[in-house]
């Protein structure tokens, strides 16, 4: 073809039928000419160009997930951070959510999806989280989660798939709840998995000890002395914050972890170990319930040793995490010990 129009070009001063050709056809055949080029460069692969910026067709976007609505207090092991498609980020990180608010990511992530979901134990623990009398959900920390979804407007859900308070902090470093709220000490090794708030709760230390067996050890010695270098035996739970105080605080002590803190307190009432070491409060606790048990055991609180609790969040959502510590911040109801103490008479 291209021939066929370089003659048709060429013949310049020849008169009636190719001068009407040339003045007629060529310019259709060079038109032609060109939608073919374009469908070759098309067919090899080519996208058109518009400023100077290439249009890639978007990929189809995946379904959103159907779920079906859960109880409050189901434990289905789902990820709670997926939620349905956000809308595009802006400039600046933030997502515009459904009610036309700009939000954080991490944020924007529960708000879209309508509920907050927290891990907590499956161990009831009066009077943090427990069912009471009527069957009712309710407890300190429970009142705490509650506030949270209250403040971000969507409902409550709590995962209590965990068996033990380490097994939580997994449930919210694998992505099945939000946060993670159950009597959590902030511990370094936790802390290499998660972050936590600010303290919301601060306690002391403590040792309940077994008066005969404590006596064998001391052999006449000072208190004092005798517990900053305890070399006897010590009952804790397995795979709590105080398995690893105790290591760390008693290096000389033979640390026996138990599953529960009853099978501990069982093992001091019958001489196997010689103390049991937990947060004050637990140890004031055995004491409050039955004031006979002061004959055969004591109790010691250690000052300059303290168990702070905390919130747990993840490590990916830093937005979140300064929602939850300015949320602590403006509580005007703080906790101590002598306020929990109280809220278990109750």
């Amino acid at each position: 073809m291209n021939t066929f129009i370089q003659r048709l070009s060429n013949e310049r001063r020849q008169p009636g039928l190719h001068g009407a050709l040339r003045r007629f056809v060529l310019p259709s055949l060079l038109a032609l000419a060109s939608v073919c080029a374009g469908g070759i460069a098309h067919a090899a692969g080519e996208r058109p160009v518009a400023q100077g910026v290439l249009a890639v067709p978007a990929a189809p976007a995946a379904p959103a997930p159907v779920t079906a609505p859960v109880p409050v207090l189901a434990t289905a092991p789902a990820d709670a951070t997926t939620a349905p498609p956000a809308a595009p980020t802006t400039v600046n990180g933030l997502v515009r959510v459904p009610d036309g608010r700009l939000l954080a990511p991490d944020i924007a992530r529960i708000v879209t999806r309508g509920e907050l979901v927290v891990a907590m134990l499956k161990v009831d623990t009066p009077p943090f989280f427990f069912f009471d009398d009527s069957g009712q959900w309710t407890g300190l920390e429970v009142g705490l989660a509650q506030s949270l979804a209250k403040e971000l407007g969507v409902k409550l859900r709590f995962n209590r798939d965990a068996a033990t308070f380490n097994a939580v902090v997994d449930l919210l470093a694998s992505g099945q709840a939000d946060l993670a709220i159950s009597k959590l000490s902030r511990t370094l090794a936790r802390t290499q998995t998660i972050a936590f708030s600010d303290a919301y709760l601060t306690l002391n230390h403590s040792l309940i000890l077994n008066r005969v067996k404590f006596a064998q050890l001391a052999h006449g010695r000072p208190l004092p002395e005798v517990i900053r270098s305890f070399s006897g035996s010590i009952g804790v739970i397995a795979k709590s914050s105080f398995a690893d105080y105790a290591r760390t605080n008693f290096p000389h002590a033979k640390v026996q972890e138990f599953a529960t803190w009853n099978d501990v307190l069982v093992a001091l009432h019958k001489g196997e170990i010689v103390g049991a070491y937990r947060d004050e409060f637990e140890v004031k606790r055995v004491l409050k319930a039955d004031p006979t048990v002061s004959l055969v055991l004591r109790t010691v609180t250690l000052k300059d040793l303290e168990d702070t609790l905390g919130i747990g969040v993840a490590v990916t959502d830093p937005t979140l995490l300064a929602y939850v510590n300015q949320f602590l911040a403006q509580r005007t109801e703080k906790l101590d010990i002598h306020k929990v103490l109280q809220a278990l008479e109750r």
